[in-house]
């Protein structure tokens, strides 16, 4: 009779875990590519994508690339990065490829409060995904983009890269990015830059949400809090701490739960950290 409560237990501990998206482009990417450009095409421009967050001001955040990709196929969707340096940018490794849908070229688009517009445009298609990248996990999420030259301008910064062995947990940081405002936000909702201020959370407390498969030593979390959080379009972009030219990269967008985020489950980042010596071997 003990063996089999525990197996029920255990079957429903897993039943309980939060999954997370299987196909990003498919699921997320295309249909925010799509609801952006309408509303830049609309040039209506005074509302945020990140859940609960403020728009961003140009330079307010100069190290978030936005990113147009464009699929295989020839569909377009969206994901953000962060600039390291003059030729080089960080973002999730499942903005390239992920479920049965594969990059073609990305645009990084940089010192814009805008996507599909303004700015500086750089294409680019060499993409270097982290060799133990898994896809259904999304451990080891991460990708280095290589551009040729791009200046700094007071809009277009880099950013430094977290070392050392801090978890951070408790530390409030800044997400930016260009996603969605909530999960039912429609097409004609209003679109620019945007960002919100989280605080990280214990990888312990973040796996009984996601579970130890997804939830590893790599992964940093932070909690949903107020309806506060990253959103569908906001992958592969930046978690920050510091502010003006003293920004630290933490963590890197990397997954939410696929049920919605803003129902309150934490959200997922690369933890900058565990990959900061695999990111200056390819600076």
């Amino acid at each position: 009779m003990k063996f089999l409560l525990v197996v029920v237990g255990l079957a429903l501990a897993v039943a309980a875990e939060e999954k997370i998206f299987s196909d990003y482009h498919e699921e997320i990417g295309i249909k925010e590519a799509a609801r952006i450009k309408f509303a830049e095409d609309a040039q209506d421009f005074d509302g945020s994508r990140i859940v609960g967050g403020q728009l961003s001001a140009l330079g307010a955040h100069p190290h978030l690339g936005g990113l147009v990709i464009t699929l295989t196929d020839g569909r377009q969707s969206v994901c953000g990065s962060s600039l390291l340096s003059n030729t080089r940018l960080v973002t999730a490794a499942h903005c390239w490829r992920h479920g049965s849908t594969q990059a073609r070229q990305f645009t990084v688009v940089l010192g814009s409060i805008r996507l599909f517009s303004g700015g500086l445009r750089v294409n680019t298609n060499n993409v270097q995904v982290h060799a133990s990248y898994n896809q259904q996990t999304l451990s080891n999420d991460i990708a280095i983009i290589v551009t040729g030259h791009i200046g700094y301008t007071n809009a277009i910064q880099p950013i430094a890269i977290a070392t050392g062995s801090n978890n951070y947990v408790g530390t409030w940081a800044t997400a930016a990015g260009f996603g969605r405002t909530s999960d039912t936000a429609g097409i004609s909702t209003n679109q620019a830059k945007s960002h919100v201020n989280l605080q990280v959370i214990t990888n312990a407390v973040c796996a009984n949400t996601f579970g130890s498969s997804v939830i590893v030593s790599s992964t940093l979390c932070t909690a949903t809090t107020g309806g506060q959080s990253t959103c569908g379009g906001d992958s592969g972009g930046p978690l920050a701490i510091g502010s003006g030219n003293s920004r630290t990269l933490i963590g890197i967008t990397s997954f939410g739960s696929a049920a919605g985020c803003s129902r309150g489950f934490p959200a997922g980042f690369a933890r900058v950290t565990s990959f900061a010596s695999w990111i200056n071997a390819r600076l």
